[in-house]
């Protein structure tokens, strides 16, 4: 039986600490907002350095994204090594190339309990025509000192278990956890370190008063700081004018099946790595930590509602592996990502002292917390510059209407890949 009330993390995670709402009057160096990947890791960092910092959360710790998430941990961006290089200098190109790194780390420091494997990411693709630009990104990193590898159609069945794939690459740098645990760590280490986090405390408005800010909460507190960052995501709202305008909250949706036998997992990834691919609508799959086969991709732009609405997913899940065709789903979920033209993470200051992070595009574990990491740096010290420039907050043209054209792009695409399959 299909479980629509619960991810499969959640059936699975840590039990969650509890973290009781702020209310009165509040006082701190800086207000998080947002107890995500990026906006934790930003509060962790500010601990380590001596800022009083506090975290809200409209839910909790890992309610969003965060806690949703395939559990990829992909270094690198969706652009190749020199096209960053060109856009934004080498030292970005080598922080993004360091992403896994940071999150690997932090595991390690801290001792996250999250069930953290490292096993690499394959890259594969169904078309021909993909294979010289998978080589030439595979070449480019490699010049840069990436242990990757080259996989010809035979090595890639064998390595993914399934018969699709004509060939692709394996990035050694990444690997995966449970998302949901680590979240949940990472809130836990950030209390530790003597952060604040402040549960059921969704920002009802935010202001500026001299050279501080007042941030009111839905709880009744009032939290008076001199820096402000806002860490939402997809889940961005109307608090801040303009800013949910620069994004679009798209929908990810994700199956896990019933576990796998041993000689399931034999032939199903069998190294453990990840594997995401090229297609327009991409398919992202991976083993879990209870051993079962989750599969995820771009779903509508509404919340699902029945099994019904994971019927591509379902599908997709049969085409990738066809030796398998009763394996049963147990578990099927969704969450946002915030998508953008640029397919870029965006760092936003549209006024001194208050800083924004948002549109990871799919790529937010690895990169979420690093440029969370990086911006409480420059929170501690201004000389410490940011792996990417500060951008303006530019409203997508047309932006309440890209739903409507956003759905039928997807059913566009999903009709060009069926084709190219």
């Amino acid at each position: 039986m299909t479980d629509l009330t619960q991810s499969l993390w959640t059936a699975t995670a840590r039990p969650a600490e509890s973290y009781p709402a702020l209310t009165g009057s509040q006082r701190a160096d800086v207000v998080v907002i947002g107890a995500g990947f990026t906006g934790l890791t930003t509060a962790l960092r500010l601990a380590e350095g001596g800022a009083r910092t506090i975290v809200i959360d409209s839910v909790e710790p890992g309610f969003g994204a965060s806690g949703r998430n395939g559990g990829q941990v992909i270094p690198g961006l969706k652009y190749d090594p020199d096209q960053v290089d060109q856009m934004f200098g080498e030292a970005t190109t080598d922080f993004i190339g360091r992403a896994a790194d940071t999150v690997f780390d932090l595991i390690d420091k801290y001792r996250i309990e999250c069930s953290p494997v490292r096993k690499g990411w394959i890259q594969p693709t169904v078309k021909q025509d993909h294979l010289p630009g998978l080589k030439r990104r595979m070449l480019q990193w490699q010049a840069r000192g990436c242990k990757n590898e080259w996989l010809d159609a035979a090595r890639m069945q064998q390595l993914t278990g399934s018969p699709c794939f004509v060939g692709g690459w394996i990035d050694y740098r990444a690997g995966s956890l449970h998302p949901l645990n680590f979240v949940r760590g990472l809130a836990r280490t950030a209390a530790d370190a003597c952060v604040t986090i402040s549960s059921q405390s969704k920002a009802t408005s935010l202001k500026r008063t001299g050279d501080s800010w007042e941030v009111k909460t839905s709880a009744g507190a009032l939290i008076r700081a001199e820096q402000v960052v806002i860490a939402t995501n997809g889940y961005s709202g109307s608090l801040l004018p303009k800013l949910s305008a620069t994004i679009v909250p798209a929908s990810s949706f994700q199956i896990a099946s019933e576990p796998l036998t041993e000689a399931q997992l034999n032939e199903i990834l069998p190294t453990r790595a990840v594997v995401s691919d090229t297609r327009r609508l991409a398919n992202y799959f991976r083993i879990s930590p209870d051993n079962r086969l989750m599969i995820g991709g771009r779903g509508t732009f509404s919340e699902p509602r029945s099994l019904n609405d994971y019927s591509k997913m379902i599908s997709d899940r049969r085409m990738l592996f066809p030796q398998f065709p009763d394996l049963k789903i147990d578990y099927a979920w969704s969450g946002r990502v915030a998508m953008n033209r640029e397919h870029l993470p965006h760092i936003h200051q549209p006024i001194p002292g208050l800083t924004v992070a948002l549109g990871f595009n799919g790529r937010g574990v690895a990169m979420g917390c690093s440029l969370g990491r990086a911006i409480g740096e420059h929170l501690l010290d201004s000389r410490v510059e940011l792996p990417l420039p500060f951008s303006k907050m530019k409203p997508l043209p047309l932006h309440a209407c890209h739903p409507f054209y956003a759905t039928l792009a997807i059913w566009y695409y999903r009709l060009r890949d069926q084709l190219e399959n």
